[in-house]
């Protein structure tokens, strides 16, 4: 099956080119451009700040020694982003934490043949500006997401934290478009249930 080349401007193309010409400034504008995301994409898929930060180091290095395998039929980012992602993977791998993954299905909402919620949920939305509960709601948001399998959690966070587009994700992480809607959407299933179950005990 053929890839079909990308139709969208790429605004990542001076840097692009900057690499593959081994411009020493390049790697340094890599890092202003992108080091903060990628550190922070390790840290939500690893939950180690050591471990995101090698893997950030990691994945940023590669970039710079491989970019001549860079085709441009994904946008850069969502290369870098699968290269990060990949890297955090291995770390997590190291420490073996997959053991310790939780069943999503486990905690979902309950839902029909469609998907589609069976069980009503209660609506507390309105509740989250009240200011006592903002700092509380943080701890509980991050520690929701923090408890979703790092698969969900990586698709979760590139979605609604680093605002790429499903098919962006679907190329950064090599994995089909129906597959990242799916895992974005069943994470923020799950996400939402934690924060329902905090809201009925306060």
């Amino acid at each position: 099956m053929s890839v079909v080349p990308r139709t969208r401007p790429d605004g990542d193309a001076p840097l692009v080119e900057a690499l593959r010409r081994e411009d020493p400034e390049a790697p340094a504008t890599l890092v202003d451009a992108y080091g903060d995301r990628v550190y922070r994409l390790a840290l939500r898929i690893t939950g180690s700040k050591e471990d995101a930060e090698e893997a950030a180091q990691d994945a940023l290095w590669t970039a710079v020694r491989k970019i001549q395998t860079f085709k441009g039929e994904a946008a850069f980012g969502s290369w870098l982003y699968r290269i990060a992602a990949n890297a955090a993977y291995q770390k997590l791998r190291t420490r073996k934490a997959k053991a310790r993954e939780i069943a999503i299905d486990d905690v979902l909402p309950v839902l029909d043949d469609e998907g589609r919620h069976f069980e009503p949920m209660d609506d507390w939305s309105r509740r989250v500006d009240e200011a006592t509960l903002q700092g509380e709601l943080r701890r509980v948001l991050t520690e929701a997401i923090d408890g979703l399998p790092p698969d969900y959690r990586t698709a979760l966070v590139l979605h609604d934290v680093e605002g790429l587009s499903n098919p962006d994700i679907a190329e950064a992480l090599g994995i089909s478009l129906p597959a990242v809607k799916s895992r974005v959407h069943r994470s923020r299933l799950f996400v939402r249930k934690r924060l329902a179950d905090y809201m009925q005990t306060v």
